[in-house]
Parts: structure tokens; C-alpha cells; sequence
């Protein structure tokens, strides 16, 4: 089981006033944004309603590849409205609530990028997840070594990179709603350049 101390922080204050001003930055280098744009290229389809949850102003999806319609969940309305990928898109606190006010079954795919460490309350709002998901839909939780350290969970900063998959393994497992649950290193291997993980699941058909 997941400690309930795990998941404090250092700052414990409304995250809206966190995220109240918008930053108009990547959180990690070129070659691992390029490196997330390749899990999506490989998992999401073309013509697919993709939810970017956790989103911002950029999405990383493949320039190329038209999707029927992204849909952005974050916390920050001027980077949402900025994000030039998102068809719709809503403010919402996924730590204030948990779940995730969206219909059943509306989406073919998921993309959660560097955000996974900031969740307090990850089963549940994965659990949810999987229930806006279709039968067979698939996620990408993607995640680096960088992180606001005031806003990330305890437990995250307590292991390295290899634990992080495991601890979203370990999500993604209490969340009993998804299955092939494949842990990838897909870090581009330079000196000096941002690691890059993929978490990928899949929702039960």
C-alpha cells in the first residue's frame, strides 16, 4: 500500500496560487520533447480524441498527425488558451478533485507529460481516467528527472528514475482499471541531455 504521508509536499498551499501565473517554458530539453512526441506518434492515431491531462500551452503532439479533437485539462487558463493543438480545454484542480469532470468512454487516448509527480491523490484520478477512456484506449505518462521540488509528492523525490516507473506502475496497478501496464527508457542517451520514461498502459477491451 501507497503511505498517506507520501504524498505531502514541502509547499502545501493551494496550487492555484502555484499555477495563477503562466509559464511559457518547456520543463525539459529539445531532444526529450522530441522524444515525447515520438511515444505519441508510435501510440495515438491518427483521427483519434486525445485528452492531454495536466496540459499547458504546449502539447507535444506530432505536428503532423491530425487528431479528430484534443481536449486539455490543466490549471493555468492563458497557457490552455495558448496551446494551439487543444480543440476545447477546462481548468481544473485534479488535486483539490480528484475526479475527472468529463463524460464516460470519450476518449481514444491519454497523455499525462512531466506532471505525474505533483499528483497528491494519482489512484484516484488515474482510476477516473480510465473511465473517460474507451475499451482499449491508451496512455502515455511521460516523465523526466526535473520537477518543481516544493510542489512534487514525497514519494516521488524519495526514489530515482527507476522507481518512478515503478511507483506509476504501482498507480496504474491500485487503479485496477488498466492493463499492459510496459515501463520504456526512451532517454536519447547524450551526455549532457534531460533522460526521458515512458509509463504505457492500456484500458481493458
Amino acid at each position: 500500500m501507497l503511505a498517506e504521508d507520501g504524498f505531502r509536499r514541502q509547499d502545501e498551499t493551494p496550487d492555484w496560487l502555484f499555477y495563477r501565473q503562466p509559464r511559457f517554458v518547456t520543463h525539459i530539453d529539445g531532444t526529450a520533447v522530441a522524444a515525447v512526441t515520438q511515444v505519441y506518434r508510435e501510440l495515438f492515431p491518427p483521427g483519434a480524441d486525445v485528452l492531454d491531462l495536466m496540459s499547458s500551452w504546449v502539447s507535444h503532439l506530432p505536428p503532423e498527425v491530425a487528431y479528430r479533437y484534443v481536449f486539455g485539462l490543466g490549471m493555468n487558463e492563458a497557457e490552455l488558451a495558448a496551446n494551439p493543438r487543444l480543440n476545447g480545454y477546462m481548468v481544473h484542480d485534479l488535486n483539490a478533485r480528484p475526479s475527472i469532470p468529463l463524460d464516460t468512454a470519450t476518449f481514444d487516448a491519454a497523455a499525462i507529460c512531466v506532471s505525474i509527480q505533483y499528483l497528491t491523490h494519482p489512484v484516484e484520478v488515474l482510476r477516473d481516467l480510465g473511465r473517460v477512456l474507451r475499451p482499449g484506449a491508451v496512455l502515455a505518462i511521460t516523465f523526466s528527472n526535473r520537477c518543481f521540488p516544493t510542489k512534487a509528492v514525497a514519494i516521488w523525490q524519495s526514489v530515482g528514475d527507476t522507481g518512478h516507473g515503478a511507483l506509476i506502475t504501482e498507480y496504474l496497478r491500485q487503479a485496477g482499471t488498466w492493463i499492459d501496464i510496459d515501463v520504456q527508457d526512451r532517454s536519447p542517451g547524450r551526455p549532457g541531455e534531460d533522460p526521458l520514461y515512458a509509463v504505457i498502459a492500456r484500458t481493458a477491451t
